[in-house]
């Protein structure tokens, strides 16, 4: 991850909005000193005394599964829009390009829990995602027997967070006349671009000053 400080968000409460805007995360661990990688839903809860929480569940007997009986220290990777940035864009174009994006890394420990544990996940993983209580694919409409077979296929999991890192890479470092031009490239382009735009013209405020000392 780029440790550049024009490239961190500050707020914490916006990496925790952006982590649950974004909850399709790429589960990471390591066993015997090979990498194994998972893409799982996962709900983020903040408990009474401020703590992080990550929740989710994996196919029992995986290799994730073993991994994370020998090894439960866990990074928890969250991918926003990204795009492309080309340097003619620039005030200064004999340059290098890049590629603009939001990323939040979350590292933890990894910790299984039981079956009762596994079913209320489940409950609000389904209430969460289908956002209709009239759904009838939420978790307590689903037939018993098939719920049997699925609980004894998956194991549920949480993770303590205990480092939460982030990258907003947004062309922070670019003078105004640039990054207005970016913007309107990008939004020019639609799609993943268009929301990238968005999230520099929400900043542009606190990046640049205006002549007369205030802030545009």
């Amino acid at each position: 991850m780029y440790d550049l400080p024009y490239f961190k968000e500050r707020d914490e409460q916006t990496v925790v909005d952006f982590i649950r805007q974004h909850p399709f995360a790429t589960l990471i661990g390591c066993s015997d000193g090979v990498p194994v990688a998972t893409q799982v839903p996962l709900l983020i809860d903040t408990r009474e005394d401020g703590s992080l929480f990550l929740r989710g569940h994996i196919m029992r007997k995986s290799d994730h599964h073993r991994a994370f009986e020998k090894n439960p220290d866990v990074l928890c990777l969250f991918s926003g829009a990204h795009t492309y940035v080309s340097a003619r864009w620039y005030s200064n174009p004999q340059t290098a390009s890049t590629w603009n994006y939001m990323s939040a890394h979350a590292r933890g420990t990894l910790q299984f829990i039981a079956e009762p544990g596994l079913r209320r996940l489940l409950e609000d993983l389904t209430a969460h995602f289908e956002n209709d209580d009239r759904s009838p694919s939420l978790f307590r409409h689903l037939p018993a027997d098939y719920v049997d077979g699925l609980v004894k296929a998956i194991i549920g999991f949480e993770i303590e967070v205990r480092e939460m890192k982030n990258v907003f890479k947004l062309s922070q470092n670019r003078d105004q006349q640039s990054y207005d031009n970016i913007i309107q490239n990008l939004e020019a382009q639609g799609g993943a671009g268009r929301e990238i735009a968005e999230e520099m013209r929400k900043r542009k405020g606190h990046l640049f000053v205006s002549s007369s000392g205030n802030r545009p």
